[in-house]
């Protein structure tokens, strides 16, 4: 997996450019939390390289900067076939009339060279079109074969200068990798990156795998699987491949998700009938029961600072969600719509909760306030589950399963994602089907 731990230069440049040019109020900018917006034009031409590995890794990065921000919905690559001004010139000073004659709101200059150790240094550039000011930039060094998270790394900093807030693309997706007929699906445990390159399977399907779920420090999944047969929560790391089982339980444990320190582990532990919520310190290894109640409590998530607790339970009759402490105490129920609430999981903002909800036969992903006010459905279909935060908090995503004939043809599950507003649902290619997917924080 492609780190960038062998950068030998990181030139973090994020200049207030235009406080000394411009007043800030009339800076390009884009105000994401309404829908339907207008996309942002923007000029992305090729980083100039001087030939050979250099003008490709130009090309490439190029290319993959574009791909992430025209997915984000909220900016429009301008057609490179449209550029007045070449390649090398624009390296010298941009010719903002030029820009501008092609409608262009912003401007990204790059560049690509060799440092002589095998290395490469990328710098870039972004450049306010109408106000013909410089906005942002930086120089990184890294290894040849790491320019596609390069790529990433610039998107996220145009994403965060423009939008005001964080970027998510230089991140991962762990999700379940679907394949056979319908009565017999091998499940594989697979990971890529947030655009669906970059992909490998974990698990050779030769075990049934359910509900991944990234560490903070993203080296880390812990998920369900059935080895041999028995029903177990188990942690993967990434870098050594290795797996443990995280404890040794009567029952069947299932549903894990990390706390926001990484330290501990909560998850499901059905026992004698009955399902509560636990939590197993990692670094002690003590298990402690978080709800004691007949009802199924599961589903649990921690809010962002780690003092809370969302789950699901069936104690009021139906599944809704609750949120208690920490610890446990004071379990208090926040839906009340209609319809059953299932799989609930905190924004990284701690502004909103995400769930899944069934109404009248049909599935829906909806977002709701801590204390359950403002629910607002943003998708729905046949079967929709399992929604996953990106990590700045205004993308989700999800799957959808779309149904089969009565001999079992036609079905298909297929990846999502979707922005906080409801708009730009788009599918998260993969090379089969996929399911379960869970978002990484931004990759260190």
């Amino acid at each position: 997996m492609s780190r960038i731990r062998s950068f030998v230069a990181v030139v973090a440049i994020f200049v207030l450019g235009l406080m000394t040019l411009m007043p800030a109020h009339a800076e390009v900018r884009i105000d994401i939390t309404h829908g339907q917006m207008k996309p942002m034009p923007i000029a992305i031409p090729d980083f100039a390289g001087g030939s050979g590995q250099e003008a490709q890794i130009g090309k490439d990065i190029s290319r993959v900067v574009s791909a992430d921000l025209e997915r984000s919905g909220l900016f429009k690559p301008i057609d490179p076939k449209a550029f007045i001004q070449s390649v090398a010139s624009l390296q010298v000073q941009p010719r903002f009339p030029d820009w501008k004659a092609i409608n262009a709101e912003a401007l990204v200059q790059g560049k690509v060279e060799a440092t002589g150790d095998g290395r490469v240094r990328v710098e870039f550039r972004l450049w306010d079109v109408l106000n013909e000011a410089y906005m942002t930039g930086w120089t990184l060094s890294a290894s040849p074969q790491d320019w596609r998270r390069l790529s990433h790394k610039v998107a996220d900093a145009i994403y965060k200068r423009i939008t005001g807030e964080d970027g998510y693309f230089d991140t991962q997706i762990v999700y379940i990798a679907e394949s056979g007929p319908k009565n017999d699906r091998k499940k594989r445990l697979s990971i890529m990156d947030q655009d669906g390159e970059g992909h490998r399977f974990l698990t050779d399907g030769s075990e049934l795998v359910l509900t991944p779920r990234f560490s903070p420090s993203t080296r880390e999944i812990t998920y369900l699987s059935y080895f041999k047969g028995v029903p177990r929560v188990y942690i993967f790391n990434l870098d050594t491949g290795r797996r443990e089982a995280l404890g040794n339980f009567p029952g069947m444990t299932f549903a894990p998700r990390f706390s926001p320190d990484g330290n501990k582990v909560v998850f499901s532990l059905a026992e004698n009938g009955n399902t509560d919520i636990y939590e197993m310190n990692l670094l002690t290894r003590q298990k402690t029961q978080l709800t004691n109640h007949p009802a199924i409590d599961t589903a649990p998530c921690y809010s962002p600072d780690g003092q809370q607790i969302v789950f699901e339970s069936d104690r009021s009759g139906g599944q809704q969600l609750y949120v208690m402490g920490a610890g446990g105490s004071n379990p208090t129920r926040i839906s009340f719509g209609d319809g059953r609430y299932a799989t609930p999981v905190w924004s990284p903002r701690s502004d909103l909760i995400a769930f899944t909800k069934q109404k009248g036969g049909q599935f829906f992903i909806g977002v709701m306030r801590p204390d359950g006010s403002g629910e607002r459905l943003l998708a729905e279909g046949f079967l929709v589950e399992g929604p996953t935060w990106a990590p700045n908090g205004r993308v989700l995503a999800f799957w959808r399963e779309t149904p089969s004939d009565e001999r079992g043809r036609g079905q298909s599950v297929r990846l999502y994602t979707i922005d906080l507003t409801g708009y730009n649902e788009r599918v998260l290619l993969t090379p089969i089907d996929g399911s379960d997917p869970a978002w990484s924080p931004l990759i260190p």
